[in-house]
């Protein structure tokens, strides 16, 4: 006598044709719009930069008096050839008596003189080949003991903020990004102890902040790849 466990389960049902056709455009969307959006982009970006410079280039000189056609990207050209021309001029004696010359000039204009220092700091912060990149990335307990948040080491502490801090050890200074935008965030003071440093880089890091968690760093877990060889070895 067969029981019900006895009975043998039905096959699966095969997925229909519109299952798969959605299926497949799915993926291709997912394949198509990395590469799409980069390309519009860097596109948009080129014809911008080239509304602005070419203006500015005197008529004979424009090169669509030579070949005939409007090519995106010459604007582009120029510009990143003027920007290393002025870039190594300003790395001369002659370049850094000018730029300080005029800044006096500027640090005479009440308005001009709030608007250029904060672009010349936003500059200087983003662009500038100095020390001021994150070290590592890190784990910390934020906003409560229990809950756990990436963040990106910065410096050591030092100054006034370590006089008045109420701790015996090394503060640390640590960025704590949000999602998905990585250039917002909170400046804390953790005590070294606290601080839990992480293998993954800091552009691991930023990935895995920006999607919400839902791109880790070589696209496994760790610990799932261990529990996997271990099973494996078994």
């Amino acid at each position: 006598m067969n029981t019900p466990f006895d009975e043998t389960p039905p096959p699966p049902r095969r997925p229909g044709l519109f299952a798969r056709l959605r299926s497949s455009f799915l993926t291709g969307i997912v394949v198509i719009a990395p590469v799409g959006l980069t390309i519009w982009l860097l596109w948009s970006v080129m014809g911008w930069v080239d509304g602005v410079v070419l203006p500015l280039v005197p008529h004979t000189f424009q090169p669509e008096q030579y070949i005939g056609i409007n090519l995106r990207g010459v604007g582009l050209i120029i510009f990143l050839l003027f920007t290393i021309v002025v870039g190594w001029v300003a790395k001369g004696i002659i370049g850094r008596s000018l730029i300080g010359y005029a800044e006096q000039l500027v640090d005479r204009m009440p308005v001009v003189r709030s608007i250029y220092s904060g672009i010349k700091q936003i500059s200087e912060t983003v662009f500038a080949q100095s020390e001021r990149s994150f070290e590592k990335a890190c784990l910390i307990q934020y906003p409560r003991r229990g809950i756990w948040a990436i963040g990106f080491i910065s410096t050591t502490a030092k100054g006034e903020i370590v006089k008045r801090a109420e701790t015996s050890g090394r503060l640390i200074s640590v960025f704590v990004p949000t999602t998905p935008n990585p250039t917002s965030g909170f400046l804390l003071y953790f005590p070294e102890e606290d601080v839990v440093e992480l293998d993954m880089t800091v552009e691991d890091a930023a990935k895995l902040v920006i999607s919400a968690g839902l791109v880790y760093p070589n696209g496994k877990d760790p610990v799932e790849i261990a529990n996997a060889k271990a099973a494996k070895d078994q």
